[in-house]
């Protein structure tokens, strides 16, 4: 099933130049620059490629106000792909870019930390309820919404849960000591990605703290051994957090400086003052509309994350390693809260769901995956019927991608008024001449079929035999769930509000009903 799910992933491609998204466009500006300028500022590109968002400047020098490591590491790519093109400065056409720098870089990593995902499930739970918890991740969260968007939020999520898997083997004696320096490199590589990757590298210091409390031995030889873990890790981390800093200091004047103390945007300073880098204190309304909003709370979204909720306490407090993870999952859930309630909520902007709270996701599933393991059939399938829904609500915004701030509900207020108007998800297929909506079809209906195989795998009994009313009742259950689900949802609507933004986006579209996509172009067709 997890082939299945990578072409999925590879096939679709929701991207509309007319667009011009500033997340990505800076980063990939950045990458131009370095390759026909042989310099990190933009000045001489954005002459050249035309003007993007999300800038900062110093000195009358623009940079990308992210962290530097997605536009490093996509120079290789740009120069194969400028080689490829015949070796000139406007070889490399922005769609050909855009999809290739999103399938090396955010959408193969994730298909790698699916495969380690379900290894590490697997450790746990069954065979059968890792591998449909982790399609569930895989198409049921924004780990799909951010694997195919060429951002940092998902690349920190694989590296953060890289760095904790590496943690967590040498912690079971299954790796040697040195596995802490892949942990800190996993942990600095983070930080280069995004900055906020620093919450999650707060839970892991728990995690490890947590790990050495709950060994057994003698306490001096415990000290002993978290101390040579800690130093192997940060010598890990080394290189990457010294190479951050350099940057720093080239681009903005300090190694402890970044490009959101100088945006380029006035509009948007006002969301980085105050507080550290603009988080404060909470705010009831950001914390409300980062959980349940029906444009993109988290749980609105993802409503099987709830079921993390309900498989934390009596599974993992069995043995010490589930108590190290259980304060694991409890401090990043702190952290990540606090965030999101804590900076603007306005700022998210234009995506799917609380981009920033990407990271912590992979680190719910093993709860999640207990709840499956130890409860009642018909619990699991009230919780089945929750990842099926999960996969169609996040899956079908993912097909968009792109969710303006003035809709009221991303999917009944956008996504399914596209598609009923033909405006399907843009696929490699349209790379071939295949026309609208024929091209995007196959997408949609794969999306029913793993929500359909999540239902069927969750229900099931793992050795008990069942009768046929027992799984129709289990499958009745599920299947009423989700229908309740989407039904509460379908009542936040407010389609006068959300038809402007649907008419916007159909005509930025870029592959339009009869309409196919010409790869090698800027604009599509």
């Amino acid at each position: 099933m997890l082939v299945l799910v990578a072409v999925m992933y590879v096939g679709i491609f929701p991207y509309h130049p007319k667009l011009r998204s500033p997340n990505e466009l800076c980063r990939l500006l950045q990458t131009r620059a370095l390759v026909e300028y042989r310099t990190l500022e933009l000045n001489q590109a954005l002459d050249a490629y035309g003007r993007v968002g999300d800038l900062s400047v110093m000195d009358g020098r623009y940079y990308p106000s992210k962290a530097p490591l997605l536009s490093v590491l996509a120079v290789p790519l740009y120069a194969a792909l400028r080689v490829l093109g015949g070796s000139y400065r406007y070889a490399v056409h922005e769609i050909p870019l855009v999809y290739f720098a999103r399938l090396f870089f955010t959408v193969l990593p994730t298909l790698l930390l699916l495969v380690f995902l379900r290894r590490f499930l697997r450790a746990y739970v069954s065979e059968r309820i890792a591998t449909a918890v982790v399609i569930t991740y895989a198409l049921g969260s924004l780990a799909f919404s951010y694997s195919e968007l060429f951002m940092s939020h998902q690349a920190t999520a694989v590296l953060l849960f890289f760095a904790f898997y590496a943690l967590w083997r040498c912690s079971r004696g299954e790796w040697r000591e040195r596995g802490y320096l892949l942990a800190g490199a996993f942990a600095g590589a983070s930080v280069a990605a995004e900055y906020t990757s620093g919450l999650g590298l707060g839970g892991l210091v728990v995690y490890g703290l947590l790990v050495f409390h709950f060994e057994e031995g003698p306490r001096r030889a415990r000290l002993v051994a978290m101390a040579r873990a800690a130093g192997l890790t940060v010598l890990g981390a080394l290189p990457f957090v010294l190479a951050l800093g350099a940057y720093h200091q080239h681009c903005f004047g300090s190694p402890f400086t970044t490009g959101y103390k100088h945006l380029a945007d006035s509009a948007y300073q006002g969301w980085h003052v105050g507080g550290v880098l603009g988080i404060g204190l909470p705010q009831p309304r950001a914390f409300a509309l980062s959980f349940f909003s029906p444009l993109r709370g988290l749980l609105v979204l993802s409503p099987f994350l709830a079921l993390a909720g309900f498989g934390l306490l009596r599974p993992l407090r069995q043995s010490p390693g589930g108590r190290a993870y259980l304060g694991l999952v409890i401090a990043l859930v702190v952290l990540y809260t606090y965030f999101t309630s804590s900076f603007s909520y306005d700022s998210w902007g234009w995506t799917t769901g609380p981009r920033h709270m990407t990271g912590l996701i992979p680190f719910l599933l093993l709860p999640i995956a207990l709840f499956f393991q130890h409860r009642g059939p018909l619990v699991r399938s009230i919780g089945a019927g929750l990842c099926a829904a999960s996969i169609l609500v996040t899956g079908a915004l993912t097909f968009v991608n792109y969710i303006s701030d003035s809709v009221h509900n991303g999917l009944f207020g956008l996504a399914l008024p596209l598609f009923a108007d033909g405006y399907l998800p843009p696929t490699v297929l349209s790379f071939f001449g295949l026309p609208q909506p024929w091209a995007g079809l196959p997408a949609l209906l794969g999306l029913l079929g793993f929500a359909g195989y999540v239902v069927f795998a969750l229900t099931r009994s793992e050795d008990v035999p069942t009768s046929r009313a027992e799984r129709l009742q289990r499958l009745a259950l599920a299947a009423g769930t989700v229908a309740v689900f989407l039904g509460v949802l379908a009542l936040a609507r407010a389609p006068e509000q959300d038809a402007h933004e649907v008419q916007f986006l159909e005509q930025a579209w870029v592959a339009p009903p009869g309409h196919a996509v010409r790869f090698g172009s800027n604009l599509g067709e």
